[in-house]
């Protein structure tokens, strides 16, 4: 009995293992390895039900051509785009701009009612003009705003190709100047109190440059320019030969000017101060913003070269113990032959001048003469307005006596020296006051 109670769960495992057996033998087929193919019910799509008022139609799903569209574009497609939009942009001004000058036309074909001769026309004159003067000015930027934006403006603008007769070159020109380089001329008028021992004010309008010839022994004549920096030092020597000015206004139309070149630091020793002496001055030059370059040893020697020169170019020298002295290159504007200083036309505002009456300069014994020139009063006399300025200096060097004596300047041999003041005698104090 106890061996066939221990025997059962031997004779169970049997009998199932053989069974599993048998039934291994039956699969004979190979198993697909490929997968089985999921079977999907498809439900008939129930039509959407009509619209009506409270139940408004659904919106078209978007195709797959305008999800397209919105996909980030590429550099070059980037480029393109950007280049119509400017292109529009830029059309729509100039569409603006011809419009604006109908305007002015219609403005300067009205005439002006009122009483013949009398203080009501004259007053609607000057508010025609005023008027006209500021739509000419709105006209100049509209044209600089309808190219600013143009990258070839730009790329011929870096490579020094642009035309100043035009007004965004000129517009790009006076921003580049306004950034750095009058800054600088600024600094170094106000550093050297040029204002206010020449003149009380000055704001610059237009840059300038300045250069001098230079020669050597074997070639007689200029070979090249020498550049020289807002308020750098010139020897005595280079000094004498007559300087090229660069004038560079940044509105259009020529202009009238006057150059005049003063040094406020000439010694006095009688009423131990200083004086002013001209070393140069010219009337009468036309500038504008393709001609620039201004040779003052050539005014009026030819025909290109115009203007009328007062006193001719004295070299900037310093006597021996004296300090150094500046030189000030002040550029005047003439005023207008009219009361208003600019005309209008249709092409915008246009600067004209008034050509200043040389004889009469001439024969005045206040501005005839070098030495106490006041520059201050002969701007008050001729209405004259200061635009520009420019600046060197000199002092004695080895070749201050040669060019003073070529140039017949009494003094050469003359030394300045310091006058030694004698200290006050030490008086000792009461001893009573520190106790």
């Amino acid at each position: 009995m106890t061996l066939q109670r221990a025997s059962r769960p031997v004779a169970h495992c049997l009998r199932q293992s053989s069974s599993t057996r048998h039934a291994r033998t039956l699969a004979t087929t190979p198993i697909d390895p490929s997968p089985p193919t999921p079977h999907y019910h498809h439900h008939p799509t129930p039509s959407p039900a009509p619209a009506t008022p409270s139940q408004p139609a659904r919106p078209p799903q978007r195709s797959s051509s305008l999800s397209r569209s919105n996909a980030p574009l590429g550099p070059e497609d980037a480029f393109q785009e950007a280049r119509a939009f400017l292109q529009e942009d830029r059309r729509e001004k100039l569409e603006a701009i011809g419009l604006q000058r109908v305007k002015i036309a219609r403005l300067q074909d009205r005439v002006v009612v009122g009483e013949q001769n009398g203080e009501v026309e004259r007053r609607k004159q000057r508010e025609k003009d005023n008027r006209v003067r500021s739509m000419g000015r709105r006209l100049e930027e509209m044209k600089v705003m309808a190219d600013i934006n143009d990258p070839m403006v730009k790329k011929r603008f870096e490579d020094g190709q642009g035309d100043m007769t035009k007004p965004i070159y000129r517009h790009l020109a006076n921003t580049q100047w306004h950034s750095y380089k009058r800054q600088i001329l600024l600094q170094r008028l106000t550093q050297m109190n040029v204002m206010p021992d020449v003149l009380p004010a000055l704001d610059p309008i237009v840059s300038t440059g300045l250069a001098f010839p230079t020669t050597s022994s074997t070639t007689p004549t200029r070979s090249r320019l020498k550049r020289v920096q807002h308020g750098d030092f010139v020897p005595s020597a280079l000094s004498s030969q007559t300087p090229t000015l660069w004038i560079q206004p940044y509105n259009k139309g020529t202009r009238l000017c006057t150059v005049a070149v003063i040094n406020p630091d000439v010694p006095n020793v009688e009423k131990d101060g200083f004086d002013h002496r001209c070393h140069f001055l010219a009337v009468n030059l036309p500038i504008s913003p393709i001609n620039t370059r201004v040779r003052l040893g050539e005014l009026g020697s030819t025909s290109e070269s115009k203007g009328d020169v007062l006193l001719p170019w004295l070299p900037a020298y310093a006597q021996k113990g004296a300090p150094y002295q500046r030189m000030s290159i002040i550029i005047l504007e003439q005023p207008s032959p009219t009361l208003t200083p600019i005309v209008t036309t249709l092409l915008g505002a246009v600067a004209e001048s008034r050509e200043l009456d040389v004889t009469s300069a001439s024969q005045d014994p206040r501005y005839n003469t070098r030495d106490g020139f006041n520059l201050r009063s002969f701007v008050d006399r001729y209405g004259l307005k200061a635009v520009g300025a420019d600046l060197f200096r000199t002092k004695w060097d080895e070749g201050t006596a040669g060019v003073m004596q070529q140039a017949g300047i009494v003094g050469w041999d003359v030394e300045f020296r310091r006058k030694r003041v004698e200290p006050l005698p030490y008086q000792r104090k009461a001893s009573e006051r520190y106790r």
